[in-house]
């Protein structure tokens, strides 16, 4: 989604591409959706940390090898702990985008091998610093990731339904409720205790399922089979990767357990409600710049998705908010791109 639109700006100034991905469900068949070819290295190591540190170490090879051979000018990752290695060691200019300070690992294996940084405003730059990089080596842009993706595919009619919603056969008298799930397998999610979050969802279900289209946007394979089986007909569980920014568009309150659809949610103006296992800076700004709700139990869920499908003006309250702040955000991608062409002003190929 964010590193879609940079191919094709990279390609139409004829920059030379290799676009590459590690094997994870939602990366691949998002891609797929996209049209985006990916050559694909290693796979994700699930929750395990032994797993992992293998599943790393193999892409590690794996990469070195390609990418040695491609010979780059640049590396230009979500923070990759494997691309980062892969480029320090062979002596390739790594860029970085991160909004997630919060998952120390991964800074911890990246940032300090980052050649430089870019970062959305709303984290302070004091964040990184610990990480081991210098605040001269780190850009700012006044924006949030999705703006990327949101600026160059506005969000479409929510009273088109997409295909994903209408092969569900909802109930077509019913309000729709979105829940998109936590990532349980990363890092930084992993060794936290999720039990609350499930007894929130459960309690939602339970108490309103009667009354509204429940839809829930699972993250594995194995959230998909788990809730299947929890909820059976109480829950509409989506089976197949999909284009999140139709779906959201089309329900009437979003509950984000994560981090880059509770922002798409907001920033295009569908009621949201935080339910994320952690605080992280992304999730403040867009709590205490009014386009985010946070709940931190069921009774707290419960009545505020009630309250908000209640009531129609705030729904118009948050389109015209989120409208407003929008339009304020810059595109990170020129700042990238400004940054590149002044770099490989020096650099005899510039491949990437």
């Amino acid at each position: 989604m964010f590193f879609g639109p940079a191919v094709s700006l990279l390609r139409e100034s004829d920059h030379e591409l290799l676009c590459t991905s590690r094997h994870y469900r939602e990366a691949v068949e998002l891609a797929t959706v996209k049209n985006l070819k990916l050559k694909i290295v290693g796979r994700h190591g699930g929750a395990e940390r032994y797993q992992k540190l293998r599943e790393s170490a193999s892409r590690i090879f794996e990469l070195a090898s390609l990418i040695n051979k491609f010979e780059p000018d640049f590396a230009i990752t979500f923070s990759s702990p494997e691309a980062s290695r892969v480029a320090y060691g062979l002596g390739i200019r790594h860029i970085g985008f991160n909004d997630s300070p919060h998952a120390e690992a991964v800074s911890k294996l990246t940032i300090p091998l980052t050649y430089h940084l870019f970062s959305p405003w709303v984290i302070p730059i004091s964040a990184w610093l610990p990480f081991g990089i210098s605040k001269t080596k780190i850009t700012q842009y006044r924006a949030l990731d999705p703006v990327v993706w949101l600026k160059r595919d506005p969000s479409p009619s929510s009273s088109v339904p997409p295909a994903c919603l209408r092969e569900l056969n909802l109930d077509p008298g019913k309000k729709i409720v979105l829940i998109r799930l936590e990532e349980t397998k990363a890092s930084y999610i992993a060794d936290k205790m999720l039990e609350n979050r499930i007894s929130m969802v459960d309690a939602l279900v339970n108490n309103l399922h009667n009354s509204i289209n429940i839809v829930i946007l699972c993250r594995y394979e194995e959230q998909i089979r788990e809730l299947m089986e929890r909820y059976e007909a109480r829950a509409f569980i989506l089976r197949n990767v999909v284009d999140g920014i139709p779906l959201i568009a089309s329900s009437d309150v979003f509950i984000g357990a994560g981090g880059t659809m509770t922002s798409e949610a907001s920033l295009i103006g569908t009621p949201t409600i935080s339910i994320s296992p952690i605080r992280f800076y992304v999730e403040k700004y867009l709590v205490s710049s009014g386009l985010v709700k946070r709940a931190s139990n069921s009774i707290e869920l419960v009545r505020l998705t009630n309250r908000i499908l209640k009531d129609e003006k705030y729904k118009k309250k948050q389109k015209r908010l989120a409208a407003r702040i929008f339009d304020k955000m810059e595109d990170p991608l020129d700042k990238m791109l400004s940054y590149l062409n002044i770099s490989t002003q020096h650099s005899k190929d510039g491949n990437l």
